[in-house]
């Protein structure tokens, strides 16, 4: 039987409208995808608002549409996915990422939905719709500021050190405090309007960075991905997390309906969906884009795996010590990895596993798609294509569910042969185009532009004479943390702490806190171009006034 009850209508109640009121005419619930949505209410809007009609009746597709409208989706055109793009078509930007994401997902929700054993499971985890999870995916990358995730390490830096913020900034936590929050385009003027079912499947880190829930997941004893403490960063919480404090409220709306039915701190199926398409997509389609530009190049690529599988049993002798200190020889690199799966996923790793993981990417992408240069031929267009389409087609199809997954895992997963496949993917793209001394010399001057940005908009905000004269939206951000910080303060004081931990009192240290976080709002929703244009206007390096109106 499936027994998953989800939201099926809107989770916002009209402004004026009496919740409990409203509630007898939402009960009767309507089969959806892999179960039941009864209705789930979120926040109250704020003032009269008219009912904006929808294109679809179907509340999920309706999501869907509200958020490929929206101009924060718009935006990721112009976002760095690895590098940036700077009007190539060569490259991917994290709008056509997303929309790869998307695909894979809802490839991945139509097979699971297809096989009698899986769906069945499926519905007792609290189910699974095509549209929920291709709406997660699409929005999953909503938050990455301009420069992509160095963006996100500065911008969070900043957040902390600059402003003591001790949620400081991280992009899957921005993505949602756009749809619930800070985009105004859904008819309760706060956020999009989501179902609760929408809103939980883009919960990737379905937990806060310090408070919730109880016990907070990085206390397990092997805490899930991204929950535990930076090696770096010890005391400042957990490295992923997809909520700040201020949006709490609304990560328990969109989670009651799973209450039971999987644990406080795993992703519903949906997300769990989406994070493998996320993975899947990652491993594929950056390693096309820098075969195209001429960066990743068959010897060193198919140097490192022949080496290593020559080598294994050698390899595997060696101390770690001397394994780090010959990390530039090849094999080494991914001798490392391979002791790094262990120590951290020995639930899945496998040595055999791995060993024909890397065989099959040495044939099929060093001595296969690498093996001639890319020249814009039809020959090499197609070379390209056949390999998306053969791998993609491969990692779905190593899409399974289980029942009880480790804490490293969601209950969406891959087989055994395709994880090992991704890791060693990934590593090929790490190694070969994240490591370059050339990508690192142009992230330092990005990162430096991103904090000179944040400094002269603190600047400003600072100054009386033109405080009348900031950018509106920046205005309205300010306003709106205010709002939420103060809201905090009356409400919950033990969620306001400082970015030390130490407990934020005072209208004044209230207000500092919501000043940085509508700095740092307002450069997170800015492309790569608008980013350097507006530092070049403030800096008084541009001859002419920035006239951006695209300012969200």
């Amino acid at each position: 039987m499936q027994s998953d009850l989800r939201a099926a209508r809107r989770d916002t109640v009209p402004f004026g409208t009496d919740a409990t009121a409203v509630t007898a005419e939402t009960d009767a619930s309507t089969q959806v995808g892999c179960g039941l949505y009864p209705p789930s209410f979120g926040r109250i809007g704020t003032g009269a608002e008219a009912a904006w009609p929808d294109l679809v009746s179907n509340p999920f597709r309706a999501d869907r549409d509200r958020i490929v409208g929206s101009p924060f989706f718009a935006r990721l055109g112009g976002v760095t996915q690895v590098v940036s793009a700077a009007g190539s078509g060569l490259l991917h930007n994290r709008l056509t990422h997303s929309l790869k994401v998307a695909q894979v997902a809802r490839a991945i929700a139509e097979r699971l939905l297809a096989g009698v054993d899986s769906a069945e499971l499926i519905g007792k985890l609290g189910g699974l719709d095509a549209d929920v999870a291709e709406a997660a995916a699409l929005a999953h990358d909503l938050g990455h500021p301009p420069f992509g995730h160095l963006g996100e390490q500065v911008l969070d830096r900043v957040a902390r050190h600059r402003f003591g913020l001790a949620d400081g900034f991280e992009g899957n936590a921005q993505t949602f405090r756009i749809l619930t929050t800070t985009d105004v385009r859904g008819p309760s003027r706060v956020g999009l309007d989501l179902t609760a079912a929408v809103r939980a499947a883009v919960l990737k880190y379905p937990w806060a960075r310090l408070h919730r829930p109880h016990p907070h997941p990085a206390t397990l004893r092997v805490p899930p991905r991204g929950a535990a403490e930076p090696a770096d960063a010890q005391g400042t919480g957990s490295g992923k997390f997809s909520a700040y404090s201020t949006e709490l409220d609304d990560v328990e709306q969109a989670r009651s309906p799973f209450a039971g039915l999987i644990e406080p701190w795993q992703q519903t199926v949906e997300a769990s969906v989406m994070d493998t398409a996320d993975d899947i997509a990652y491993a594929i389609h950056d390693l096309q884009d820098f075969h195209r530009i001429g960066v990743l190049q068959h010897a060193p690529v198919a140097t490192e795996l022949g080496e290593w599988l020559s080598q294994a049993l050698e390899l595997a002798g060696l101390d770690d010590a001397t394994l780090t200190a010959q990390a530039r020889r090849p094999g080494r690199s991914l001798e490392l990895l391979r002791r790094r799966m262990h120590a951290k996923d020995s639930w899945i790793v496998d040595d055999e596993a791995f060993t024909a993981a890397v065989a099959r990417v040495r044939r099929e992408l060093a001595d296969g798609l690498l093996a001639a240069a890319f020249d814009g031929s039809v020959e090499a267009e197609q070379a390209i294509a056949a390999f998306s389409a053969r791998w993609t087609s491969r990692l779905v199809e190593g899409v399974v569910v289980l029942p009880s997954p480790t804490t490293r895992s969601g209950h969406v997963t891959l087989r055994p042969a395709q994880w090992h496949e991704v890791q060693v993917l990934k590593f090929v793209h790490r190694q070969f185009v994240l490591l370059r001394p050339e990508l690192a010399l142009h992230q330092r001057g990005q990162a430096g532009l991103i904090t000179a940005l944040v400094d002269a908009l603190d600047a400003w905000l600072g100054d009386r004479d033109e405080v009348s004269r900031l950018p509106r939206r920046l205005h309205d951000l300010v306003e709106l943390a205010h709002a939420e910080f103060g809201d905090l303060a009356a409400r919950a004081p033990e969620l306001l702490v400082g970015a030390t931990g130490e407990p934020v009192t005072g209208a004044d240290a209230v207000r500092g806190l919501a000043r940085g976080r509508a700095v740092v709002d307002f450069v997170a929703s800015l492309t790569d171009k608008q980013a350097v244009t507006l530092l070049d206007a403030l800096s008084g390096r541009s001859s002419q006034p920035w006239s951006d109106s695209f300012v969200l």
